[in-house]
């Protein structure tokens, strides 16, 4: 495994994975740009390291992860599920029942004893190389970036929080992006249901102050192990031991109490005060869309200090794909065993990119008895971070979740509309902005599972109308509808295999702003050529419908279940469009995030 992140980009570089880039560049924009143009290559293109960043004299490293080659290396496997093979192997020892049973489990319990952090026992660690306290820090001498053309300023993207509990004392690792506001302070963008956010509810009731300190540019197990959905007092700094198979080296910082991966690039000390907040945002975030300006802590740095010629480590994150859709991969393959200690008969799990990690996921049941599919949606919305997660739909164990043409047919040949939903309510993720509140919404799990004796028939039609092939469809529907502009019949190939039980329509419109996505909806209804489709789905009327991909992204994005989905008989509407007033939505509809 690798000692910091220069032997992860020296490795890179020796498998042909870093493409250097020796021109010059900015941080405002250009650099985002690089990154991505080249993430959107096929398999994620190469990691980039910009050698000559304007004002600054150090180098910027982006797009590390960002491909199924470059993630395995970074966490030092071969493919993602031999991580979730080891957790399984840990998660599966039982008491022993014999002396020869307690010999045969020492090996596993000292390796398991090299997981914990060691400190530091040097003189000077390589992250205090060079130091600069008080009157001295200066955040600009950073190559921060500022990633998208309205954002609120330049982000730190890829930190390492390090905070502690006022009450337990235990440690936290998190990732949450600061905004730089000038020369020694930025936000702290902790979300209400992160552990630092936690841990600040404690110094906030104390009255007092909370020292914080974040590292910049860690080894990449490390950096990985702050992004992942830890249960709360679980130290990620194990998680980073387990991956490395060695242990993290911390080293105390200089003007707090914490300790930090002594072989960071940079690290800032400091401090949150309770009660003091500034406005933060907007940002261009990893749903593809502007996340919000609000209120968060202020980080007031009190020291920055770095290795001799450090490398700045950045990520960019917007529409998928991404790097941070691999980094979601490595999370997915690696919680599998721990989700299935839970719950046993979970087979495996997708979360497809276009979902953005808590809008969609797709589980394979081992399905034992009527209503357990359902059991399963309820228990999973139960469950840690899964908790935030909008969709949820359920297949049968031989059915692999990632096979998307599989999970295809299934909802064109077997989803009943009428049956196989079920509507809930609940925690929504911050980032959520379909929902018409914040942070709470609606939620919906789909049963695609065989039925069981004892489970209600599916009760749809047994046939739909055949449509007419010769049909100038568009020129029907623009008759009736005049805002519509164009429309397509999706998963027609997948129709080859008898009447199928649902047929799907996608239609594009210029809806006029006072007039909601749902007359539209009903208006479409009402044309007699669209009756053999029982499925019409929105969308606005720059969005190319063939795109699939980009289609399932607005679709799990923009909908609210319980406002967007809007039944008509036998039939539905989903309205994946950008929602206003006259939709019923009066929270601000965040920009998609594109460059000129």
């Amino acid at each position: 495994m690798y000692k910091n992140l220069r032997n992860f980009i020296d490795h890179l570089e020796k498998n042909g994975e870093l493409l250097i880039v020796d021109r010059e560049v900015s941080p405002y924009l250009e650099i985002s740009k690089f990154t991505d143009r080249e993430s959107k290559k096929p398999r994620g293109g190469k990691a980039l390291l910009f050698t000559h960043v304007k004002n600054s004299d150090v180098p910027v490293a982006t797009n590390i992860f960002g491909s199924p080659r470059r993630i395995c290396m970074a966490l030092g496997v071969n493919h993602l599920d031999e991580l979730g093979a080891r957790v399984h192997k840990y998660l599966n020892l039982s008491p022993p029942g014999s002396f020869k049973d307690a010999f045969a489990m020492l090996p596993m319990a000292l390796e398991a004893s090299r997981f914990f952090p060691r400190a530091f026992k040097g003189k000077t660690p390589p992250c205090q190389e060079v130091v600069y306290k008080g009157a001295d820090v200066d955040l600009s001498r950073l190559p921060i970036l500022h990633c998208w053309p309205r954002d609120a300023g330049p982000f730190v993207t890829l930190p390492l929080v390090f905070t502690r509990s006022l009450v337990t004392g235990k440690r936290n690792m998190g990732m949450y992006r600061l905004q730089v506001f000038d020369k020694n302070t930025t936000g702290m963008h902790w979300h209400i249901h992160k552990d630092g956010s936690h841990f600040f509810n404690e110094y906030r009731e104390a009255g007092c102050r909370m020292p914080v300190s974040v590292a910049i540019g860690a080894d990449p197990a490390t950096t990985y192990a702050a992004t992942a959905p830890m249960p709360r007092g679980v130290d990620e700094l194990l998680l980073a031991g387990f991956i490395r198979k060695k242990p993290v080296v911390m080293a105390k910082c200089l003007t707090n109490d914490l300790t930090v991966p002594a072989e960071a690039e940079f690290v800032l000390e400091g401090f949150v005060t309770p009660g003091e907040l500034r406005r933060e945002g907007p940002f261009g975030d990893h749903t593809g869309y502007y996340s919000l300006a609000d209120d968060y802590p202020v980080f007031h740095v009190t020291a920055v200090t770095h290795r001799e010629n450090p490398v700045y480590s950045a990520t960019l994150v917007g529409p998928p794909p991404m790097e941070d859709c691999y980094l979601a991969k490595a999370t997915e393959r690696l919680f599998l065993p721990m989700l299935q200690m839970v719950m046993p008969e979970v087979r495996d799990y997708w979360l497809p990119w276009e979902g953005v990690f808590h809008n969609i996921v797709v589980v394979s049941l081992d399905k034992e008895f009527p209503g357990h599919a359902q059991k399963l949606i309820s228990g999973l919305w139960g469950q840690g971070q899964m908790s935030f997660c909008k969709v949820i739909t359920v297949v049968d164990k031989e059915i692999n979740p990632q096979d998307t043409a599989a999970v295809i047919d299934l909802l064109v040949g077997r989803l009943d509309i009428m049956t196989d939903l079920t509507h809930a309510k609940g925690i929504l993720d911050v980032l959520d902005h379909s929902s018409p509140f914040a942070n709470f919404g609606a939620k919906l799990g789909i049963d695609l599972t065989r039925r069981f004796p004892g489970e209600p028939p599916r009760s749809r039609r047994t046939s739909l109308p055949s449509k007419d092939t010769g049909v100038d469809l568009i020129g029907r529907i623009k008759d009736r509808v005049p805002e519509s502009i164009n429309c397509r019949h999706l998963f027609e190939d997948r129709e080859s295999h008898g009447t199928p039980a649902n047929r799907f329509l996608a239609v594009s419109v210029a809806r006029p702003d006072n007039k909601s996505s749902r007359e539209t909806g009903r208006e479409l209804m009402d044309i007699p050529a669209l009756s053999p489709f029982n499925i019409v789905i929105l969308f606005d009327r720059e969005i190319d419908l063939s795109n699939g991909s980009l289609m399932l992204w607005k679709v799990f994005n923009n909908v609210d279940p319980a406002r967007d989905i809007d039944f008509v008989g036998h039939r539905v509407v989903v309205n994946a469009c950008k929602k206003g007033p006259a939709d019923g939505h009066d929270r601000p509809w965040p920009d998609e995030l594109t460059f000129d």
